[in-house]
């Protein structure tokens, strides 16, 4: 785990020692701004937030966003239930998995994600992978994933040998050595592999399907629902900032924070990143029935029992 950015604290206490008014609007009183915490993977869907940082814009709303980068989805989803983020970048087969456990969670809102199904170079269809090992996170969106995108070919998961690799480089490496015939993989992942030779057979967001919310518990949500608003407009900030300059300004990031390889930095494909929005009832409810399918949801829950009205009304 990496901390992509770091606590404030020590120096508002330094200034609050130089006896400041607390009544006083100062410079540093904009360093107590509370601290939003949310665990990611490393994707391109972090990069608005990165950049809201970045430029200050989480500052100028009166919250710091602080992102805590994961290798998997287990490791990211255990840091939720023990407390130690405040909310999480995920999918929404793990959300109806939190529900189902007892955790009160509800979805602030989608996140621009993507999940692509790599396969190797030699397979050309989707249909190739009938009766072949193709690696996914099972029982969480990776699985979902790919369920839907062999459904666009007339398959269902049955038809393929499903291997269960939680880490997303173990799921490069066994692809990379012939161990599988396809994985499920997000950026950066999808370059490193698709550079190299590898075949992409599709991705939720071209069988129009969005899995990808950002979550947090409820307490957060009551407790801290000025520092959600204040993110979500550093978020929009951070897309009007990006799309008034060139990629040039930032494309760095990518590297830097979302781990693109440096050779690779002149075939990032940037997102046309659209301001925050709600996730969609249809896409709720579509997860949600296979989470029922799978027997991880095992009560009914309608989507806008899940869905928070902190920042969308």
């Amino acid at each position: 785990m990496k901390k992509l950015l770091v606590s404030f604290g020590l120096v508002a206490l330094l200034l609050a020692g130089c006896g400041q008014s607390g009544d006083e609007k100062t410079e540093g009183s904009k360093e107590t701004a509370p601290v939003v915490t949310v665990g990611v993977m490393p994707s391109t869907d972090n990069m608005p937030f990165i950049v809201a940082h970045e430029q200050g814009f989480d500052k100028k709303h009166g919250v710091t966003i602080e992102l805590e980068t994961f290798k998997s989805g287990k490791d990211r989803d255990a840091a939720f239930q023990a407390g130690t983020v405040d909310g999480i970048n995920a999918d929404l087969v793990g959300v109806a998995a939190y529900l189902q456990g007892g955790m009160d969670v509800k979805i602030t809102s989608a996140t621009f994600g993507q999940f692509d199904l790599i396969a190797t170079p030699e397979t050309t269809s989707v249909e190739e992978l009938k009766g072949k090992e193709v690696i996914v996170l099972k029982n969480q969106g990776p699985e979902y994933a790919v369920d839907q995108i062999l459904a666009q070919s007339g398959m269902t998961g049955a038809d393929v040998k499903i291997v269960d690799v939680p880490q997303v480089p173990s799921r490069v490496e066994l692809l990379q050595n012939n161990q599988a015939a396809a994985a499920i993989l997000p950026e950066p992942f999808v370059t490193m592999t698709t550079t190299k030779g590898m075949t992409n057979l599709g991705s939720t967001r071209s069988i129009g399907i969005n899995p990808f919310v950002l979550c947090f518990t409820t307490a957060v949500i009551d407790e801290e629902a000025e520092a959600l608003k204040g993110m979500y407009d550093a978020y929009n900030e951070a897309v009007d900032w990006m799309q008034a300059h060139d990629q040039s300004e930032y494309i760095q990031l990518f590297v830097d924070e979302i781990g693109f390889p440096e050779e690779l930095k002149e075939e990032i494909q940037v997102p046309d990143y659209p301001h925050a929005e709600q996730a969609t009832e249809t896409d709720i409810t579509k997860a949600f029935d296979w989470a029922t399918e799978k027997g991880i949801l095992k009560e009914t829950i309608e989507p806008k029992d899940v869905l928070s009205d902190v920042y969308f009304k």
